[in-house]
């Protein structure tokens, strides 16, 4: 604090401050931002109950196909890999949607873009932390189907096959297109029950149109996000399917994340 020698009225050589020598103001580290959105998830009690949910439903499944049928039908680890995927390709992109309309459903808006102006930064922080959660979910998927097709070939005498790299990779990018497509979902309609909703029907409805009418089949295979990343899943993406991901991504992923990211920027918090 610097001070010069300035006289107050009916006083004698006060030394009066002339100005204070604040440190610049910094940003909120985008590491911190991550975090505080990573905590919210797994805080909130809808967070917590859904990760259980997760749970719950891979390990039933698991259970289900380890002591079911004969024991060499269908307990490669590919098949446990391939189980885990159903529930999870349901339910995590309600992940997604959680971590954006928490801040409107939960009121939570207000002090969050007080704290931190810039909401773009925010709703990148959200993207990240959303995607860290859903790798992370997935990676213990894969131990558990892991664990399942050694317990199976140590208790049912199975000899079961492990596969590949290229099978783990497309399981890992085909999770992270859903948890993105419901985060920009949720950043759209900053609502959670329309967003759910609308995740779980625009493009189921969409696939049955498009195979139903004929004149769509072809545009189908382009703009069908579900056929897109089948591919994917199976590892046996290859050639043009490379383009149709691209092209169903950009659709359904990407073009919803941009205009998400404009209306949370620009959208009132009451």
């Amino acid at each position: 604090m610097s001070t010069v020698e300035q006289t107050a009225p009916g006083r004698t050589g006060v030394r009066l401050p002339s100005r204070l020598n604040l440190p610049e103001p910094t940003r909120v580290p985008f590491t911190r931002l991550t975090a505080v959105e990573l905590r919210k998830q797994l805080n909130t009690r809808a967070g917590r109950w859904l990760l259980a949910a997760i749970g719950v439903v891979t390990a039933a499944i698991v259970a289900i196909m380890l002591f079911s049928g004969q024991a060499d039908d269908g307990k490669n680890f590919g098949d446990f890999v391939a189980a885990t995927v159903i529930p999870q390709s349901i339910l995590l992109p309600i992940l997604g949607v959680l971590a954006v309309t928490s801040e409107w459903s939960q009121r939570t808006g207000l002090v969050t873009f007080t704290l931190e102006p810039h909401r773009a930064r925010v709703g990148w922080a959200k993207l990240v932390s959303a995607v860290l959660l859903g790798l992370a979910t997935v990676v213990a998927a894969l131990v558990l189907a892991a664990l399942a097709t050694f317990l199976c070939q140590a208790i049912r005498g199975s000899d079961p096959t492990w596969v590949e790299w290229k099978p783990l990779l497309g399981v890992l990018i085909g999770q992270l297109f859903v948890v993105l497509q419901g985060v920009a979902f949720g950043m759209i309609l900053q609502n959670t029950p329309a967003a759910v909703v609308s995740y779980l029907v625009i493009p189921t409805l969409w696939t049955v149109v498009g195979s139903a009418v004929s004149w769509l089949h072809t545009a189908s295979k382009w703009l069908d996000i579900n056929q897109a990343l089948q591919p994917v899943y199976d590892g046996t993406v290859h050639g043009d399917q490379w383009a149709k991901v691209a092209v169903a991504g950009a659709v359904w992923v990407l073009l919803p994340l941009l205009a998400g990211m404009w209306r949370l920027r620009r959208s009132e918090v009451k």
